[in-house]
């Protein structure tokens, strides 16, 4: 198989209907498939166009034998917004699908996700309540909006996300990220977990202990050095890389969201395109399992 944008949104297709083969709902079926919405939706992310409406024309006029029922921009808007189980659903099938989901070690981590600046848009924006201020160590910067949560295996591959609020203590985020799927590390035992200094706690340490995970990372610099610290600096800088691909090629802080439903579904849908990509590199054998070279342009 070829890594080209048309070869991974077929394959993509595939996936997405045969996983949603069988399933019943209530109404009419509609022309504009879900596995046509997932699909469309990973395109969008890949190709950088955050517009709504702009990649509907671009779509429209670059893929309409792909895609012949498009919706509107009001229509593909509320498909899109009330598809985020299903985004979900998607993302965990296709990393589960893949190689490296058995990969022995992870990597966790939080980016800043920006949704105002403005003090304006701030006080009228429907994310008050959710989003807050918080501060970017790694840019010295304070922002206001929301912190992405992230779990993957070193090549990049995500196992699971959340969104909190920015003033939400890390470690608190990563134990109710266990405690909502126990399974990932109950059907894991010996997994390493390798994080930075932000998330020394004795209890957390110990919470994951309990669960079988061993955790790594360096110590502050008035404190004894850790057991296994010396692994840790190369393989840290794989998160950051991450989290470069999410934010300059995927458009993490673009995503255009409004409201809670609309920024959780455009920060999914980019998770969801960096796992099909990481899933189809791995599925054809690229040298590089997070490129997204091949598919962006």
């Amino acid at each position: 198989m070829y890594a080209d944008l048309d070869t991974l949104l077929t394959a993509l297709y595939v996936k997405i209907d045969d996983l949603l083969a069988g399933r019943r709902r209530i109404g009419r079926p509609p022309r504009f498939t879900d596995a046509e919405l997932v699909t469309v939706a990973v395109a969008q992310a890949v190709l950088q166009v955050p517009s709504e409406r702009r990649w509907l024309r671009i779509i429209d006029r670059f893929l309409a034998g792909m895609f012949p029922h498009l919706p509107q921009q009001p229509g593909y808007n509320k498909r899109l917004r009330a598809a985020l189980p299903l985004l979900k659903t998607a993302m965990r099938e296709l990393a589960t699908d893949s190689d490296l989901w058995h990969d022995d070690v992870w990597i966790i981590d939080s980016t800043p996700v920006e949704c105002a600046r403005s003090i304006a848009t701030r006080r009228r924006s429907q994310l008050a309540g959710w989003a807050s201020y918080g501060h970017c160590s790694a840019h010295n910067r304070f922002f206001w909006g929301l912190r992405l949560h992230l779990i993957c295996t070193p090549h990049g591959l995500p196992i699971t996300w959340a969104l909190a609020t920015a003033k939400l203590d890390e470690r608190e985020v990563m134990t109710a990220i266990f405690d909502r799927e126990p399974q990932l590390l109950t059907h894991r035992p010996g997994q390493t977990i390798i994080a930075d200094r932000g998330y020394t706690s004795r209890a957390f340490e110990t919470d994951l202990a309990t669960r079988g995970t061993s955790l790594l990372m360096p110590a502050y610099r008035n404190r004894p050095a850790r057991p296994g610290a010396q692994l840790t600096k190369p393989v840290r800088q794989l998160i950051e890389a991450v989290n470069g691909t999410l934010k300059a090629q995927l458009d993490l802080e673009r995503h255009g969201g409004r409201t809670p439903d609309g920024v959780a579904t455009r920060i999914a849908q980019r998770i969801l395109a960096l796992t099909a990509v990481i899933w189809h590199n791995n599925h054809t054998s690229q040298p590089v399992m997070r490129s997204l070279i091949a598919y962006d342009h």
